[in-house]
């Protein structure tokens, strides 16, 4: 949304003062700014300053409407626009430019374009491929009707555009880059699936191979007996009462080594993380 909200007359202006064309008007456009430039900043200035935005309101608008469906609300466009004119005759010289509406027109455009680049993208794109966006979208729609009913490739916008096929594509990337697609948004028959079901999941084999060449060192350090017991207890999963009858020992004390052992390799595995944390840091 745009906070700056300039007023929008509903009246037009008299037929003696509305902006037709540069040449209609740069007789009187003229010494109004000359004398907005002579007067100091105050009340009859700022009046002076009114006339003059309301009096080319039209024009601002006629600009503005050339930007309507590309998602952005019309009001919020016909303000932009308005920003722009009011920066056009903050900033005309009528001694430098040669008529108004030749400095005010690329300003208010400039305006315009200014906000659709910073502020309505869902997804930060570089100012170039933007450009490329554009150029490739003005392509596609130049030659849809000349090449149906087949849709133009990526040769024809280059041809047609002159651009390398290589900026072709990262136009045409760029157009999905405008509007990103919620990731609750419905498709397939009946609507019942949506773009998250189609997203992975993390497999929890990855962690486990990742805690097993962890733990691997620190259990080649531990006493055959007790690899033994881990071994058996964690990838034959085997109960403790059946590990401690094949050993020829008590459950409890089954119980305890597995205990045991389990500290020790913990102990191991975060010395070693943190002896690689300070080798890191050295």
């Amino acid at each position: 949304m745009v906070t700056a909200v300039l007023p929008v007359p509903e009246q037009r202006t008299s037929a003696s003062r509305m902006p037709v064309s540069s040449a209609d008007t740069t007789s009187d456009t003229k010494d109004d700014f000359r004398r907005l430039r002579a007067l100091p900043e105050g009340p009859g200035r700022w009046l002076l300053r009114d006339r003059i935005v309301s009096d080319w309101l039209p024009m601002s608008r006629r600009i503005a409407a050339k930007y309507r469906g590309r998602g952005e609300n019309w009001e919020d466009l016909c303000q932009i626009s308005a920003l722009g004119l009011v920066k056009a005759v903050n900033g005309f010289d009528p001694e430098v430019s040669p008529a108004f509406e030749t400095y005010a027109v690329p300003t208010i455009q400039g305006e315009i374009k200014h906000h659709f680049r910073d502020n309505t993208w869902g997804v930060h794109v570089p100012r170039r491929v933007q450009e490329l966006r554009g150029t490739v979208r003005a392509a596609y729609r130049e030659l849809a009707p000349r090449t149906s009913p087949r849709r133009p490739q990526v040769e024809d916008i280059a041809e047609y555009s002159g651009l390398s096929q290589k900026e072709v594509r990262e136009g045409m990337q760029a157009l999905h880059s405008y509007r990103p697609l919620s990731t609750d948004v419905s498709y397939g028959e009946g609507g019942e699936s949506t773009l998250t079901d189609r997203f992975g999941a993390s497999d929890p084999g990855f962690d486990l191979v990742i805690g097993r060449e962890a733990v691997r060192p620190a259990l080649a350090r531990l006493p055959d007996r007790e690899r033994r017991i881990l071994y058996m207890r964690f990838f034959r999963s085997m109960t403790q009462s059946t590990i401690a009858a094949e050993l020829g020992l008590s459950q409890m004390h089954v119980s305890r080594l597995i205990s045991q052992a389990c500290a020790q390799v913990r102990r191991d595995v975060e010395n070693e993380e943190e002896g690689a944390e300070g080798a890191e840091a050295a």
